[in-house]
């Protein structure tokens, strides 16, 4: 009887189910569809007794289906066509068997299948706990996805997804863990970890032996929680950088009452926001309001750059849309909603000291007053129980909630009493808006957002990670505490000058001449710490590492590494001889380091306590053993400080010495003095000996040779066993005791942390002083803060554009004073230059109150509290906001936020709409900021309209224009309809010479730059015509008007004279005379008056007028 045929038949062709899928709250894996075996053998006896088959009959997994051809072995005919017979068993073939108990069955609960895998039920249970997870389960040696994660996974990673049982799955290599979680994070998934929770040895002795192993979620990952995850640091794949930050920000806000809210509108609302900084343990919090555009929620997220944003729902519509669109697909922003209802009646406020209040007890936050110092001083504060609960109610509710998602990661500790809580806005700090990073390029160029071309990125020299984090900080929040800032100016140029005085030996000759021991090199100041910053450049980000060891998933490698550079660095810094203020007024030795700012960065980075701490956690580790990674000889037991580590090794010398004593035992039994255990691949412990040598029964055959048979007696596996077990508990209380330890460090976080930020801060000061040396800066003059508000540069440069022209670039001055000429109205032509020139005043005061030097001959300012721009032209069509809108928003914005400290730079405002409108709105936006704000102001107008407000402010408004030379060049005109003039037309071509120079400009040359932008000759011509033809027409109609003004002050003079006496001038002879002198002087008069386009055409007619007359 030969074999059955075989008939295959795929699942995927199956009809889909018509029941309906399951409504539970968390979406399940795809319900499979009911076990059809792949491959049918139809023997006859199952082909005889398919007749029998009724409906009613239960479902069979292995149930035989006809063949397409009848059995050669078939002794029987069977009908070739039944269709009643083949409908039946189709139905009974594809249509899923219902549960057994339906009646009973609630539908939110998935119902038991049998067919599942016991790994798959654990997958199941999982997935419903974390719906919204990409879980990747650990399966031996591999990491596997299943259902619509294995999917996911197979289109992000690249990788092959297949069925298997029940499910698509897809799977990746243990050692690729790493790389694989970092992508799926970089996509904008939430990635979770699932690992067996037990060991081999453990479950053979525990009472889970006969099941699967044991597995829950063992780690958490997304953009802003990769860095402090465990075995997940220091990474640099796609969609993470070193240097940069990976904020979490919390946004909740509340509407306000009509007539409550300062700004006009009825969208105005309290915008309440947290923002951590996992990975680093800054906290940043504040709450104001904002505007109908908000305004400044968008300030808030450019400054930040979060990567993840925490929507606290519910939020207006307006702020949902600017959130949704600032996450764009492009920004690679991930988005999660999460709901504040629970929050209502105090219970915010009690879940944030329900934090505070478990980690009380086990953190010790004690920094002395010189670390203190400079920690506040760059706006970190180290909140206390009473602080928080002062706090409003809408930041309190934005702690909770972002306390609620980082309980889920293990990571809540880091918004505990450690954190270091900044608020957005001080008084020591000024806020650049949203605007002015953007229009200044302050970040990134607006070309392609990339850094390159960016004031941050030239004025970036760090060497390490965590100093070119606080250098963003530093730009866009630039000081507004003179103090403050002329103490940062006073750090850089005693740092550029030490590296000055490392040029010849005629220093060093002086030195060795003075007899003073203790005399200290004043180039040894650059040498230290640039020796201390080159080493930490060479180690990973250590302020990240400090946050991993608080979150406790620092790996033994990281730790020892991070404490010891800290060690280290406080070593060397120590050569400075930097001794506390208290020690030097008790009668210690005269300070070398001359800066009190750098004293006490130096101070608090070689602090002794943080110096001892350091020691006293190193001497309790093995190095050797930490960088292999080895928990086990991890701990020096010398002490009685880990009791647990000493009685799990004692436990497993004990197993072990039980072992070596056995081989004496086989010695005697087997009479082989020189019998020994040997290992044989992996195998230890095993007794060769040779093929005719009888042994026990019980004698385990492990392996055999040619000549020799290895065993393991009962014995020995017993005690293998044993050994075992105890290394696997010996294990679990290193694990135990590490956690613990990393738990302890706390007590020391907050002042490690300040010696890491002391270190930060001292990079930022560094690279500061290495621009000002290379770039020939200027140190600038802050004037006191009583003086009126004032900029004078000479010479002052854009300091990105001469750092790529060199010596090509123009420089220009800049004289503004409250008390004289407090605002510039500059026009000229297009491409000429204003808008570099207003935009180097801002970054050159940008840079002054960051306390660097500045590209000038001589600058000396006045502390700005604000700098505001208006320049560009962009819409935004996801927000509903038209260009013109977007100019006048921010107009708007400048209007209710300036002061008379402030600095403002607009450029062509009100070009979006009609002439009259825009020269309307421009001239009105102008003598607002004059009269009301009375800041100082640099206005770009093409507008010469709006130069008639000198007439009302005097001296305080100066008009400017970019200089340039201009020549004749004659237009071949082959348009038909523009040579229907009849005359060929001469078209000025411009050489512009960049120069600021007094006065302003009769035209804007718009048709050069559309010669520049390579228009096609004739619509040039074209323009040109037009462009005559308009401006003849003008002057036209000027000419009418004060021919008419003429003859009626004339009527009104003959009026009034009619019983006068009579003029000689009058008589017949001497009318024309008159008429002409009247025509010149009215002439002259209105170029006195009016605006500089117009006042050139007055010029002209009076000389025309003039020439006409002597002629006659």
């Amino acid at each position: 009887m030969g074999k059955p045929k075989q008939q295959t038949i795929s699942r995927f062709f199956a009809p889909k189910s018509p029941q309906s899928p399951s409504s539970s709250p968390p979406p399940p894996p795809p319900k499979p569809s009911p076990k059809i075996s792949a491959t049918v053998s139809l023997s006859p006896s199952a082909k005889r007794k398919l007749q029998a088959l009724t409906p009613s009959s239960p479902p069979n997994p292995k149930k035989p289906k006809p063949s397409s051809s009848s059995s050669r072995q078939s002794p029987a005919p069977i009908p070739s066509s039944n269709p009643d017979l083949h409908g039946r068993f189709l139905s009974k073939l594809f249509i899923p068997p219902s549960p057994p108990s339906s009646s009973t069955a609630t539908p939110k609960t998935l119902p038991l299948n049998p067919t599942y895998t016991p790994l798959e039920l654990q997958v199941i249970d999982l997935k419903s706990k974390h719906p919204d997870v990409l879980l990747m389960v650990e399966v031996g040696y591999k990491y596997r996805f299943f259902g619509e994660d294995a999917e996911t996974a197979a289109r992000v990673l690249g990788i092959f997804a297949h069925v298997d049982h029940n499910f698509l799955t897809a799977s990746i290599p243990t050692f690729r863990l790493h790389f694989h979680v970092r992508r799926l994070v970089a996509a904008g998934y939430k990635v979770g970890v699932v690992k067996q929770t037990e060991t081999a040895a453990i479950k053979s002795h525990g009472s889970n032996r006969l099941g699967p192993f044991t597995r829950g979620l063992s780690a958490l990952y997304t953009k802003s929680t990769i860095e402090a995850a465990e075995d997940m640091g220091g990474g640099t794949e796609e969609g993470f950088s070193a240097a940069g930050s990976n904020y979490l920000a919390c946004v909740v806000e509340k509407e306000l009452p009509p007539g409550t809210a300062d700004l006009e509108g009825k969208f105005a609302v309290r915008i309440g926001i947290i923002a951590v900084e996992v990975s680093t343990g800054d906290v940043v919090h504040g709450e104001f309001t904002d505007d109908s555009i908000r305004t400044g929620l968008e300030a808030m997220l450019i400054s930040l750059s979060p990567t993840e944003i925490l929507l606290g729902e519910p939020l207006s519509t307006i702020t949902e849309k600017m959130l949704l669109a600032y996450a764009g697909p492009t920004s690679n922003v991930r988005i999660e909603r999460t709901s504040r209802d629970c929050y209502c009646d105090g219970g915010a406020l009690a879940e944030v000291m329900s934090l505070y209040e478990n980690m009380d007890d086990n953190v010790l936050v004690v920094v002395n007053d010189t670390e203190n110092d400079d920690v506040r001083e760059e706006g970190y504060h180290y909140p206390k129980i009473e602080e928080i609960m002062a706090m409003s109610e809408l930041l309190i509710q934005a702690l909770a909630l972002t306390i609620r998602f980082l309980r889920d990661f293990g990571l809540e500790r880091i918004l505990g009493p450690t954190a270091s809580f900044r608020p957005i806005s001080s008084k020591l700090e000024m806020t650049l808006s949203a605007n002015t990073i953007h229009q200044l390029e302050v970040l990134a160029n607006n070309s392609d957002g990339s850094p390159g071309g960016s004031l941050f990125q030239l004025m970036n020299h760090t060497c390490t990670a965590f100093g070119s984090r606080l250098l963003k900080h530093w730009v866009t929040h630039p000081l507004c505490d003179r103090n403050s800032i002329l103490a940062r100016l006073d750090a850089v140029s005693e740092i550029a000058e030490s590296m000055g005085s490392c040029k010849g030996s005629k220093v060093e000759a002086e030195l060795e001449a003075d007899n003073h021991s203790g005399a200290l090199r004043h180039s040894e100041i650059s040498e230290v710490i640039s020796s201390v910053l080159r080493m930490l450049e060479k180690l990973p980000d250590v302020q990240r590492g400090i946050s991993r060891i608080l979150h406790r998933t620092s790996t033994t490698a990281e730790f020892i590494g991070v404490i010891h550079a800290i060690l280290v660095s406080g070593k060397q810094l120590q050569k400075l001889h930097v001794v506390s203020e208290s020690d030097l007024g008790c009668g210690g030795t005269q300070q070398r380091v001359k800066s009190a700012l750098l004293r006490r960065l130096i101070a608090s980075a070689a602090s002794p306590t943080v110096m001892s701490h350091a020691v006293k956690l190193l001497s309790s580790l093995n190095k050797d053993a930490a960088d292999q990674g080895d928990l086990l000889n991890l701990f020096i037991s010398g002490t009685n400080e880990f009791p647990e580590i000493g009685r799990g090794r004692i436990a497993v010398q004990m197993a072990k010495d039980k072992l070596d004593l056995l081989i004496v035992q086989y010695r005697k039994q087997l009479t082989m003095r020189n019998l020994e255990f040997m290992s044989v691949s992996g195998k230890t412990h095993l007794i060769e000996l040779p093929t005719d040598l009888r042994v026990p029964s019980n004698w385990v055959k492990v392996s055999s040779t040619k000549k020799a048979i290895r065993y393991h007696p009962p014995e020995v596996l017993a005690a293998l066993d044993e050994l075992l077990l105890a290394k696997e508990e010996l294990a679990v209380a290193c694990r135990t005791t590490w956690d613990n330890f990393l738990m302890n460090f706390s007590k020391y976080y907050a002042q490690f942390q300040a010696a890491v930020q002391a270190l930060a801060a001292l990079d930022c000061l560094h690279s500061l002083a290495i621009i000002s040396r290379n770039e020939n800066y200027v140190r600038p003059v802050f004037v006191d803060e009583k003086e009126p508000s004032q900029i004078y540069l000479s010479s002052g440069s854009h300091p990105v554009l001469q750092s790529i022209l060199g010596d090509s670039y123009v420089p220009n001055d800049t004289k503004l004073h409250a008390y004289s000429e407090y605002c510039q109205v500059i026009t000229g032509p297009n491409m000429g230059g204003k808008s570099c020139y207003i935009r180097q005043v801002a970054l050159i005061a940008i840079m002054a109150q960051v306390g660097s030097f500045v590209p000038a001959s001589s600058a000396k300012l006045h502390v700005l509290d604000g700098i505001y721009t208006r320049m560009g032209a962009s819409d935004s069509i996801q927000q509903g906001v038209s260009t013109f809108f977007e100019e006048l928003a921010e107009a708007s914005h400048i209007l209710h936020n300036c002061s008379s400290r402030s600095l403002v730079i607009i450029d062509e405002l009100g070009r979006g709409t009609s002439t009259y409108d825009g020269v309307a709105i421009a001239y009105a936006t102008l003598h607002y900021l004059l009269k009301q704000r009375k800041c100082l102001v640099l206005f770009v107008t093409h507008y010469p309209k709006v130069l008639d407000i000198q007439k009302e402010f005097g001296g305080s408004v100066g008009a400017f224009h970019v200089s340039y030379l201009t020549s004749q060049k004659p237009i071949e005109i082959t348009d038909p309809e523009t040579e229907s003039c009849g005359e060929k037309l001469n078209h000025e071509e411009l050489t512009f010479l960049y120069k600021l120079v007094s006065g302003a400009s009769d035209k804007s040359f718009g048709l050069n730059v559309a010669r520049l932008a390579q228009l096609p000759t004739p619509c040039i011509a074209r323009a040109a015509v037009m462009a005559a033809k308009l401006e003849a027409e003008v002057n036209r109609r000027l000419k009418i008007g004060k021919r008419s003004l003429i003859k009626m002050l004339a009527q009104n003079d003959t009026t009034d004279n009619i019983s006068k006496p009579s003029d000689p001038c009058k008589e017949q002879g001497f009318a024309d005379l008159a008429k002409v002198c009247h025509e010149v002087l009215f002439s002259m008069t209105s170029a006195l008056n009016e605006a500089a386009s117009v006042n050139m055409c007055s010029l002209k007619d009076a000389r025309e007028i003039a020439l006409k007359a002597l002629k006659d």
